[in-house]
């Protein structure tokens, strides 16, 4: 069963060492020295974040190349902004949201240091394939 579920998952992306905790992320990221991508994600009502689940997350091309440079951080919110979700400010993903993405964009996507400083951001971008995220997440670590 447990094998039936990752697969289910792996087919947005997940079972690829996404981390969900800000911390942990930060203590591979020094432990590997790269940087980490954090993304903010609304994957049951952001039309968009879904598009980069099945086209990005999910892609070989972006799979090889987080193995090589970044560890993964993940912010997802179930609930549209604005709309009455209970939430709780210690939970990471809403200091995350407070710290990296005030303005609630989704989706949204920062470049953090080893140490969690931020280094670059972007939104949505309406690319045609993988590898072209994959370029423009470079160019976040370059600038």
């Amino acid at each position: 069963m447990l094998i039936l579920v990752c697969l289910m998952i792996n087919a947005v992306g997940f079972c690829q060492d996404w981390n969900t905790d800000f911390d942990t992320a930060k203590k591979q990221a020094t432990a590997a020295n790269k940087n980490i991508l954090l993304v903010f994600s609304g994957p049951e009502w952001c039309e968009n974040c879904t598009k980069l689940d099945e086209l990005v997350w999910a892609s070989p091309e972006f799979r090889a190349e987080a193995e090589k440079s970044w560890v993964l951080l993940r912010a997802d919110f179930h609930q549209k902004k604005g709309m009455p979700e209970p939430f709780d400010v210690n939970d990471i993903k809403v200091i995350l949201a407070e710290k990296f993405n005030r303005d609630g964009f989704f989706p949204f996507i920062v470049l953090l240091d080893k140490y969690g400083r931020k280094l670059n951001k972007v939104g949505y971008e309406n690319l045609d394939t993988a590898q072209e995220y994959v370029s423009m997440f470079r160019r976040l670590s370059n600038n």
